[in-house]
């Protein structure tokens, strides 16, 4: 069934049906496209949220990228930026294959239809044009008729009027005459005209219009299939980016099940841990009314072997409160130089203290420390920790990890270079035997660029490890002449009196001094309990 034949008196209906066609057509286009202004804004959106919660800090800057947690926050973070992709990759899509190539094949339809039309209304113009020359044709007709008629009344009458003159009669018979062959000549036209217009009409309802009717009904199809695809299209949009957004979603998944608390705890131990030892109780200060001063094994503060007994590593007042800001502990109680108690110098001269029992030591000791241990404070407090190139700033555990870092990293660069310059050779060594690929010349300046990276990331890798390792080559050795020394807390070393040391860093003005043995292992021990010796 078409529309020619069923709709050939519908011309008005088709029209408007034709133009509601194109209209949905149009709505279509317009719902696509605010559809893509909605997508593109979803994926902007999602885009400025990531931004806002990636990390500012590059991962190697950020202690916290070290945290599986935050590994998979940010992994979800860049799984979410690449789900906004695949968003704007809908969006574009919508905007090209229906969008754009909808709306063109809008403006084609209705440039045909307009041309489908213009053809119906010329053939009805042409119609209604032989339709009113027929009707002129038989009102002329008509009219001829009636005077015919009328000329041959008035010929009759004059004819039997005997008063009438011969003239007149014979004038009134030619008129009539005349009148007669008028009549009969229109009749001829209007028979003509009536056989062409029927012949018009039927060229017209039963050929003309029905084409058009035929082809503006192709047109409505094609532009409904070609609608219906663009629904398609709406839909195939969305499932072209399935397949990757179910990959950002396994992404998502499986960054929520790469969080392990248990190696998190270990890392931030990793991070933190500084080596040094828990403080120990405070010792008692007796202020009452003076005591027998006679040394006995019974006096406080005295041990068994008559030495004063000093507080070991971590039991000083500046490292006893856990939270607080510093990083290393205050040293044991020592002598106003840094050197040793001079009761206990070997055939040193007898010193004023001498007489004095160990509670009385302390005091003085405790006295003359207290002011330097403010003088260091007053030298760190008021700025914070000063960071230094050799990470001395940071606790003696930390500072070997980034002492260690430090080197890796320059020895990777070292090794880049040192292959740099081994490809640079092999391609001078092909341009001097090939001269036709290149100019050898021409590599000499990255070949010497090369050869200073590679000299400076020597020096680099050398003084990271001097530092690592600064007890060799250095002539400074410390001998342990006070006391001994069990390095029962992490950082600290074992010592025996009067052993030689290596001396590894020295004192920053905390108390502790960390050095090497010569069996092997490296500690902290109180800077109070050596002496520096030189060789």
């Amino acid at each position: 069934m078409d529309w020619g034949t069923e709709l050939w008196d519908q011309f008005e209906v088709l029209e408007r049906h034709t133009q509601w066609g194109l209209d949905l057509l149009d709505r279509y286009v317009k719902f696509v496209k605010e559809r893509t202004e909605v997508e593109q804004a979803y994926a902007k959106q999602l885009r400025s949220l990531v931004k806002k919660y990636l990390p500012k800090r590059p991962a190697k800057d950020d202690p916290e990228s070290k945290f599986s947690q935050q590994q998979s926050f940010v992994q979800i973070l860049q799984e979410v930026n690449d789900f906004a992709g695949q968003r704007e990759l809908v969006a574009e899509n919508l905007s090209v294959r229906v969008c754009l190539e909808l709306a063109k094949y809008s403006q084609e339809m209705k440039h045909e239809r307009k041309m489908h039309f213009q053809e119906g209304r010329r053939a009805q113009q042409q119609l209604e044009s032989g339709f009113k020359q027929l009707e002129n044709s038989k009102r002329k007709f008509e009219r001829d008729c009636r005077e015919a008629e009328k000329a041959a009344q008035t010929a009759e009458r004059l004819d039997q009027d005997i008063n009438a003159t011969k003239a007149d009669v014979e004038k009134a018979k030619q008129q009539a005459h005349l009148r007669s062959h008028m009549a009969e000549e229109s009749k001829n036209e209007y028979a003509a005209q009536l056989q062409r217009f029927n012949r018009d009409q039927a060229h017209f309802y039963f050929s003309q219009m029905p084409q058009i009717f035929d082809k503006l009904q192709d047109m409505d199809e094609r532009r409904a299939t070609h609608l219906g695809a663009g629904y398609g299209l709406l839909s195939e949009a969305e499932l072209q980016v399935v397949p990757i957004i179910a990959k950002c979603l396994e992404g998502m998944k499986v960054a929520a099940d790469a969080v392990d608390a248990k190696n998190d705890s270990q890392v931030l131990i990793e991070l933190h841990k500084s080596g040094f030892a828990r403080p120990g109780d405070v010792e008692f200060e007796d202020f009452s009314q003076p005591m027998n001063r006679v040394p006995s094994d019974s006096s406080l503060g005295t041990p068994s072997d008559g030495r004063p007994e000093l507080r070991g590593p971590g039991r000083s007042r500046a490292k006893r409160w856990p939270f607080s800001k510093k990083n290393k502990p205050r040293p044991p109680p020592f002598s106003p130089l840094g050197g040793p108690l001079p009761s206990a110098l070997p055939n040193g001269p007898p010193s004023p203290r001498s007489g004095l029992d160990p509670l009385a030591i302390l005091s003085e000791i405790s006295k003359s420390v207290k002011p330097r241990l403010a003088s260091f404070r007053s030298l760190r407090g008021s700025r914070g920790t000063v960071v230094t190139e050799d990470f001395s700033h940071l606790p003696p555990e930390q500072q070997r990890k980034r002492l260690q870092q430090q080197l890796e990293e320059r020895s990777r660069e070292l090794q880049k270079e040192v292959d740099q310059r081994e490809a640079l050779k092999k391609m001078k060594d092909v341009y001097e035997k090939t001269p036709q690929m290149g100019d050898p010349a021409s590599l000499e300046p990255r070949i010497t660029e090369t050869l200073n990276n590679i000299e400076r990331l020597k020096l680099e890798v050398q003084k990271y490890e001097v530092r690592e390792d600064p007890g060799e080559g250095h002539g400074t050795h410390i001998r342990a002449h006070c006391y001994s020394m069990t390095g029962s807390s992490e950082g600290t070393i074992s010592m025996a009196e009067g052993e030689d040391l290596s001396l590894m860093e020295e004192d920053k003005g905390d108390g502790w001094t960390r050095v090497r043995r010569k069996q092997g292992g490296e500690g902290y021990v109180p800077t109070s309990y050596l002496r520096v010796t030189l060789n």
